[in-house]
C-alpha cells in the first residue's frame, strides 16, 4: 500500500491512484462487514475523535461504527455541551486535542477550510466530514464505490448531478471524483443554485432535467435545503418538484440500466418521490452501507493499520 499523506482534506487534489486505493481498501472491508462478527484489531490502541460543530447523523455514526469495527476507541465531540458554546475558539479546541494525544479526528465545520486549519496544527491526522460548502470527500468517495460497484469502471460513464449544486459539498467533490477518474459529469438546476464559474470543474451545465435525463447512467439527487427557500431561490418546492423532482414520469424516461442515487437525507416529495426513492433504481441503502466500509478503508490508510 502507498504510503498516503497524513491527512484528508478533499478529492480535488487526489490522483486517481489515490482514489483507488481508498475503493481498494474498502472492498476489502465490505467482506469484514458480511462476517458473523464484522470486526478486525487492525487499530487497537488507536483513538478515534469525532469533531462536528455541525449536525450530523449519518456521517458521524458511519464513522463511529466503522473505527469500532476496527476495535479503535472513539470519543465523540458534541459542541451543544463543550467550551466552544462557551467561545472557545478552533484553536483552542486543537490546542486541547493535542493534548489528548489523539491519533485521528473527524471534523465537520461550517467555515470552508476549517478541516485544513486543524491539519495544519496538528500531529493527528485530519479527515474532512464536511466544510461548509466547499468538500465533503468521505460522502464522494462512497458514492464512487457505489457507481463502481454497478459499473465496473468509470471511462464513459455519465452522470448527472441534480439540485442544489450551489450550496453542495457533495456535488464539488463527486464532480472532482468522477472527472479524475475518466467519468462524464453535467449538473442540472434552477440558474440561481448553479454557482458561477462551474465549467470550470469540468461539467456540462443544463437547466431543462426532462430533455437531458434518458441520456445518463448515473442520476444523482441533492437534498433541497428549504432553508435556503427563505432567501427566494426558487419560487416553491412546488414549482422545484414540478421542474426538478425525480417523479416516476421522469424515471420513465431514465436509461434501462441506470441508477438513482441520494447522499441524504431526502426531502421526499420534493426532490424525490417516495416511490422512487423506494424503487429499485435506488441504490440510496447501498450508499449508506458503503459508507462504512469506505470509512473503515480511510481510517485504516491514515492510522496506519495492520492487517491481521
Amino acid at each position: 500500500m502507498n504510503n498516503p499523506k497524513k491527512d484528508l482534506l478533499g478529492i480535488e487534489n487526489l490522483s486517481d491512484s489515490e482514489i483507488y486505493q481508498y475503493l481498494d481498501a474498502a472492498d476489502k472491508f465490505t467482506e469484514v462487514l458480511e462476517r458473523p462478527i464484522p470486526i478486525v484489531p487492525s487499530l487497537r490502541g488507536k483513538t478515534i475523535l469525532t469533531l462536528f460543530f455541525e449536525p450530523s447523523t449519518r456521517t458521524q455514526l458511519s464513522f463511529s461504527i466503522a473505527a469500532k469495527r476496527l476495535s479503535a476507541d472513539v470519543v465523540n465531540f458534541s459542541q451543544a455541551t463543550s467550551s466552544v458554546s462557551k467561545g472557545e475558539t478552533l484553536l483552542d479546541t486543537a490546542k486541547n486535542i493535542e493534548a489528548m494525544k489523539v491519533d485521528g479526528v473527524i471534523v465537520r465545520h461550517s467555515a470552508p477550510g476549517a478541516a485544513k486549519y486543524l491539519a495544519e496544527r496538528l500531529d493527528a491526522f485530519v479527515i474532512n466530514a464536511g466544510d461548509g460548502s466547499h468538500e465533503h470527500p468521505t460522502q464522494a468517495l462512497l458514492d464512487l464505490m457505489t457507481m463502481k460497484q454497478y459499473f465496473g469502471a468509470f471511462k464513459n460513464l455519465n452522470v448527472l448531478i441534480v439540485g442544489d449544486i450551489a450550496h453542495s459539498r457533495v456535488a464539488r467533490s463527486n464532480i472532482f471524483g468522477l472527472k479524475t477518474l475518466g467519468a462524464q459529469v453535467a449538473i442540472c438546476a434552477p440558474p440561481t443554485l448553479i454557482p458561477l464559474e462551474i465549467e470550470k470543474c469540468g461539467a456540462d451545465v443544463y437547466s431543462n432535467l426532462d430533455s437531458i435525463i434518458g441520456k445518463f447512467d448515473v442520476i444523482m439527487v441533492l437534498r433541497i435545503q428549504l432553508e435556503r427557500q427563505e432567501g427566494g431561490l426558487f419560487p416553491s418546492t412546488r414549482e422545484y418538484r414540478t421542474l426538478y423532482g425525480l417523479t416516476r414520469e421522469r424515471v420513465g424516461k431514465m436509461k434501462t440500466d441506470s441508477i438513482i442515487m441520494h447522499p441524504g437525507p431526502t426531502n421526499r416529495g420534493v426532490e424525490i418521490d417516495p416511490d422512487v426513492a423506494d424503487s429499485n433504481k435506488s441504490v440510496i441503502l447501498q450508499q449508506v452501507k458503503n459508507g462504512v466500509a469506505i470509512r473503515m478503508a480511510i481510517l485504516f490508510i491514515h492510522a496506519g493499520g495492520k492487517i491481521e
